[in-house]
């Protein structure tokens, strides 16, 4: 190798050593900040954007900065700006950016929020349609139609908030799409920062007005800026999403923006009347004629009966807490491969058989984590309800000094659900209490174990109270919890007693 080779190298390599150096850590030392940094779409007012490791889980995540230079102005407004956030952490849904954490910084004169969000490696929609559209003309319909599918279902969740949440920067900037086909909303707190923060001036300087790039100016509508944020803001949005990814490229004249007429165009090269439809009504210059994105879910163009196999993925998912692990893989050991599952009879001619053998487990568990994943959302049989917001959701501990930042983060709230659980109760020589352990394995495969002693006067209610409010387990969680433990308890005294 050559010398010029070696040092090309060797510069490659200092290069990835100096993005990886940890520049601060978060005040629980969980969340590490890098040098590198990094690009999630784009998000007004947040000045920094990095690259860091969740050291508790072993993944990489986005370290945003929102910094205010006027540390007075930002405590007459501290609590709003918190319950902004404490807000944020509890939007959860498959096809929205994880939001994990969030914590303040105040300094003598300024101040800024650190917040920590899921970072999506494998591109934005823009990327990949420009990809695309080099190896083929056209996008494959089936696939469009998921996509278009996961938008709207985080649509709907966000609309059906209460109260609603707007988008209101959906670009094909800010939609991802993973390795797996599953579709991010991302910059989805672009319009909460904006609106939510104070109105005054000087407050707002934070968040850098930044013009729009000419290339993205269509996908907004007539109506943006002129009139207060509306839910039919991101219908247009997604309706110009939809149009991109089903004709790969709106073509414009150079870097100018894209003109109504080549709009136009694009919409009616759509050889699917039931697409050009959708799409057309998504597009509507007037606001009140754009359907929501709960109505737009039964359009004909992407209603479907789903499969058995579907539905049967999310039943079990929805119940997987009161099934062991390995489940799956110990049903198709006792299986008989070639009893026949299903098989149609046709008027002379022979009958259609499926068996056992014909399906794989893999298979199968691939499909399961696709469908826990978002992949493939129920929100055709979803009704409109609302997903009520709570305010000063998590509780604040008074401020003590840390050697890594100088203001501590709120309590630890758990945002992730618990999708399986086990206990044992076991008698300790003292005969008047028990042992528990308690194994629960979390949405995101995390398994944590806990363990404790009880005594006579404990009650199922007031453990899984306990586990809410020190951040072992999810709000949602605390009545399934509480039923199993007292179903466990119940089971343990019966035992018991027939001993004795």
């Amino acid at each position: 190798m050559s010398s010029s080779k070696k040092k090309g190298n060797k510069s490659k390599e200092e290069e990835s050593e100096d993005e990886c150096e940890v520049l601060e850590e978060s005040p629980c030392g969980r969340w590490q900040k890098r040098k590198e940094q990094v690009n999630q779409g784009s998000i007004p007012g947040i000045e920094s954007t990095y690259l860091a490791m969740d050291t508790e889980e072993g993944v990489e995540v986005v370290w945003n900065e929102l910094h205010f230079p006027d540390k007075k102005i930002f405590k007459a407004h501290e609590e709003k700006i918190r319950m902004m956030f404490d807000n944020l952490m509890v939007l959860d849904h498959p096809n929205i950016v994880k939001f994990h954490k969030y914590w303040m910084d105040i300094q003598e004169t300024s101040a800024r929020v650190v917040f920590i969000t899921e970072y999506v490696s494998s591109g934005s929609l823009r990327q990949f349609l420009k990809k695309t559209k080099k190896n083929r003309k056209s996008m494959n319909a089936r696939a469009w139609k998921r996509w278009s599918t996961q938008i709207l279902s985080a649509l709907s969740f966000l609309h059906s908030c209460d109260p609603p949440i707007v988008h209101g920067n959906l670009t094909s900037d800010t939609v991802f799409i993973q390795h797996n086909g599953l579709i991010k909303l991302g910059s989805v707190w672009n319009r909460i920062f904006a609106n939510e923060l104070p109105v005054p001036d000087e407050l707002r300087s934070p968040l850098k007005v930044q013009r729009e790039q000419n290339r993205d100016l269509h996908f907004f509508p007539p109506e943006y800026g002129c009139v207060a944020d509306d839910t039919a803001v991101d219908i247009f949005s997604f309706g110009m999403c939809a149009l991109e990814m089903a004709v790969l490229e709106i073509q414009c004249n150079g870097d100018s923006r894209v003109s109504q007429e080549a709009i136009t165009r694009a919409g009616q090269s759509l050889e699917d009347e039931n697409m050009r439809d959708f799409i057309l009504q998504c597009l509507s210059l007037e606001a009140d004629k754009r359907p929501t994105a709960h109505n737009l879910l039964f359009h004909r163009v992407l209603f479907e009966v789903h499969s058995l196999k579907l539905l049967a993925a999310h039943c079990i998912l929805n119940n997987q807490d009161l099934m062991p692990e390995s489940w799956l893989e110990e049903r198709t050991k006792v299986i008989d491969q070639n009893t026949i599952i299903a098989e149609i009879e046709r008027k002379n001619k022979p009958v259609i058989e499926w068996r056992y053998s014909q399906v794989s487990s893999l298979e199968l568990d691939k499909f399961l984590d696709d469908v826990r994943n978002g992949v493939y959302p129920l929100m055709n049989f979803a009704s409109s309800r609302p997903h009520i917001l709570p305010h000063g959701f998590s509780q604040h501990q008074e401020e003590t000094q840390h050697t890594k930042t100088p203001t501590p983060e709120p309590v630890e709230v758990e945002t992730r659900k618990v999708i399986q659980m086990q206990c044992n109760v076991e008698e300790t020589d003292d005969t008047k209490r028990w042992h528990l352990t308690l194994f629960l394995k979390l949405e995101d495969k995390l398994h944590r174990q806990l363990s404790c002693d009880l005594f006579p006067t404990d009650t199922s209610q007031d453990i899984a109270s306990e586990l809410v409010q020190y951040g072992f387990i999810h709000e949602d969680d605390f009545q399934k919890l509480a039923s199993f433990l007292e179903e466990i308890f119940h089971k343990h005294r019966s035992t018991l007693l027939g001993a004795h």
